[in-house]
């Protein structure tokens, strides 16, 4: 009995580790903390900032391990790159179950993270931003960001993923080893997640992951691949505008289920179990 006391009474270390910025490094650590009420998780967060150097990975890796994480999740833009393999490299030396969070280019580096013993999610419609100087400011940054936030909420790839760290929360709150998840987000895994009653609203939430998604292609072509500005210029602008429209289909599925009082919704109880309710004249139960 004093085992199990023990046992439940742990808080769990979890360690976020940001390489440069993708819409879901946002809200990452916020979706397991919702109302910032939890007891059973210790949460620290280290960032690089919009930057993406090697030197600026190992030196945020080696800090979060001061924070003596119980795992860690690493979120960045292409998982593939110098910058976060780094920074595993860092916390593999030192022991610490790893969670790569990552967009649909992250996809080429599965086999190395596999072989590796590396977790992680890997959203598709998490698409790059159209950075060109001649397009993008702080405005238009924060205005894409609020866009594939929308649609990363609304069809349901944020609660793949905060579904995910709370089930390695749980087990090692239990004393087990964490299986670490292995999951690529596209447009079903997503849209299953959301819990959607209505089928327009499935089919909404479908077509605004679906057009999120393809924004990587027309934003990767604008800049890297085109070399006049004014095309480049046009490319982002197209870019920004799909993820737009997207985030106004993902509004419309939500909405749409509010008319019907079907929306699925997962609270976080303050013991971390997650709670879920359908009717919004209704209390949370525990499954």
């Amino acid at each position: 009995m004093v085992e199990t006391n023990l046992m439940s009474e742990k808080v769990v270390r979890v360690g976020f580790l940001k390489i440069g910025n993708i819409g879901t490094s946002t809200l990452i650590e916020l979706l397991l903390d919702e109302r910032a009420e939890r007891k059973d998780i210790d949460v620290r967060v280290v960032t690089t900032g919009a930057k993406m150097t090697v030197k600026g990975a190992e030196e945020a890796a080696k800090e979060l391990l001061r924070f003596n994480p119980d795992f860690v999740v690493v979120s960045s833009p292409n998982a593939a790159l110098p910058a976060p393999k780094k920074a595993r490299e860092v916390l593999a030396e030192a022991g610490v179950p790893t969670i790569v969070v990552s967009d649909y280019p992250a996809r080429k580096a599965i086999p190395e993270l596999e072989e590796k013993g590396f977790g992680y999610i890997i959203i598709q419609a998490d698409s790059m931003i159209g950075a060109r100087r001649e397009f993008l400011d702080p405005t238009e940054m924060a205005l894409f960001n609020a866009d594939v936030i929308k649609v990363l909420a609304a069809t349901g790839a944020f609660n793949v993923v905060f579904m995910e760290l709370d089930r390695v929360i749980s087990q090692i709150k239990a004393g087990e080893k964490p299986e670490l998840p292995r999951v690529v987000v596209n447009r079903e895994t997503a849209v299953r997640a959301a819990g959607f009653s209505n089928p327009y609203a499935q089919a909404k939430a479908r077509a605004a992951y679906e057009i999120a998604s393809r924004v990587a292609a027309v934003s990767s072509e604008a800049c890297f691949k085109v070399q006049e500005w004014t095309l480049y210029t046009s490319l982002c602008a197209t870019a920004h505008e799909m993820m737009r429209v997207a985030a106004m289909l993902a509004d419309e599925a939500r909405e749409t289920e509010k008319y019907g009082d079907t929306v699925f919704r997962r609270p976080h109880h303050s013991d971390g179990a997650v709670l879920s309710k359908v009717k919004l004249f209704e209390k949370p139960k525990r499954p």
